[in-house]
């Protein structure tokens, strides 16, 4: 599903409107069969919610996943049990479908599910605020700093072997701050803030430098847009600061549902993207995961980074409109909605129509009462009646040799 970056093109992204995105240079860090960053296009992932005990619904869940373009999949592992499932899982993809880059999500005390669960993954998450578990102390007010030096140390002996794991295996680590979790020392030292998050990336980011291992995928997620916002940019700030080039998964957490959901998880993706910074992006939603994937493939399209499906262009409609615009719209949307890489508009008139659509590849556009006039690109081809429109549009599809059967 990955194509290789073009060197021309790995640093700056040139759109339709000779407007670009200088995108973050980052090292590549391979899980699976996909590459995360080094100008590598921005991967889509998800979770699934089944229970990883449940192989056979894992498999089919993973499977519907990936069949819509979701590259990378996660599942929870709470204990040795999931870790030997997922072994299974694994083994049934190969056999009945194809390797998946799976990813294992594990938690609170998880030294030894990690250990095991890394045999069969291509890529851990740990959760530096719950990879090893503190019991806060309700009477603490501050942390010595000799305290904070022995936990750190306590964590670099905890990780030590799951680093060494994966080095020799050549797979990859995630370190998944989450603002929600932060550990109690961090809390006490920096806040509940942004700076706490990096913070706390940064001590597992040089724990496992000092292992020589850089296979690693940063993430600093929050519930608030600003927060998640502010965090990542300034862990882009710091890796600047120290030679760092560690691709970043970016993601709101906990989004929720609807559209509002949706609106969270674009206001604050798309807003670092749009800044260059995220090598892959995964949409949170209390909803289905296979609803997650098209979210995340129209936040890559509206920015030019991924060209997965049909682009539409639609001016909202006025007192000039010749035509039925939404119901002419839905026709050509479910007429063309298969088709890749295309960008076609429908326009309500003359007036603006030509000039509006100047990047479309084909356009569909009202000429006068009761006819429309189709274009390719800027060029005019022909006008006919409004209720062949949509059927002529397609034969200038086929004609070109860029149309395929659904």
């Amino acid at each position: 599903m990955q194509t290789l970056p073009n060197p021309k093109t790995t640093t700056a992204l040139q759109l339709s409107t000779d407007t670009t995105i200088q995108r973050r240079k980052t090292r590549p860090v391979k899980v699976g069969n996909v590459t995360i960053g080094g100008g590598y296009p921005v991967v889509v992932q998800s979770m699934i919610n089944e229970d990883t005990l449940n192989v056979d619904g894992s498999v089919a869940a993973i499977r519907r996943l990936h069949e819509i373009g979701c590259e990378i999949v996660r599942v929870t592992v709470p204990s040795m049990a999931h870790a030997k499932a997922v072994a299974e899982i694994k083994q049934k993809l190969i056999q009945t479908y194809q390797p998946v880059p799976l990813v294992a999500d594990v938690h609170h005390n998880g030294m030894k599910i990690a250990l095991e669960v890394a045999k069969y993954v291509d890529k851990v998450r740990i959760n530096p605020g719950l990879y090893v578990f503190e019991k806060p102390k309700p009477n603490r007010t501050e942390y010595t700093q000799a305290e904070f030096d022995e936990i750190g140390e306590k964590i670099r002996e905890t990780l030590k072997p799951l680093v060494i794991s994966l080095r020799e295996q050549g797979k990859a680590m995630r370190i998944g701050v989450n603002h929600g979790s932060l550990a109690e020392r961090m809390l006490f030292t920096y806040g509940d803030t942004p700076e706490g998050m990096v913070q706390s990336a940064l001590e597992f980011i040089r724990i496992c430098e000092s292992l020589d291992f850089r296979n690693l995928v940063i993430s600093l997620k929050a519930s608030r847009v600003p927060v998640m916002l502010a965090a990542y940019r300034l862990m882009v700030q710091r890796m600047d600061e120290l030679g760092m080039d560690y691709p970043l998964h970016l993601g709101v957490t906990e989004a929720g549902d609807g559209e509002y959901g949706r609106i969270k998880s674009t206001a604050g993706i798309a807003t670092l993207l749009a800044e260059g910074i995220g090598d892959t992006i995964r949409v949170s939603l209390t909803e289905a995961p296979e609803k997650e994937i098209p979210v995340c493939y129209g936040i890559l399209q509206a920015l030019g980074l991924r060209k997965t499906m049909v682009e539409y262009v639609a001016c909202p409609s006025c007192g000039r409109t010749l035509f039925n615009l939404e119901e002419v719209l839905h026709k050509v949307r479910e007429a063309t909605k298969h088709l890749t890489g295309l960008d076609i508009a429908v326009m309500g008139c003359i007036v603006n129509g030509p000039g509006e659509m100047a990047d479309a590849d084909y356009g569909y556009v009202g000429k006068q009462p009761g006819f429309i006039s189709l274009y390719r690109g800027r060029e005019e081809i022909k006008k006919v009646p409004e209720e062949r429109g949509v059927e002529e549009l397609i034969n200038l599809i086929k004609a070109d040799g860029r149309w395929v059967d659904p």
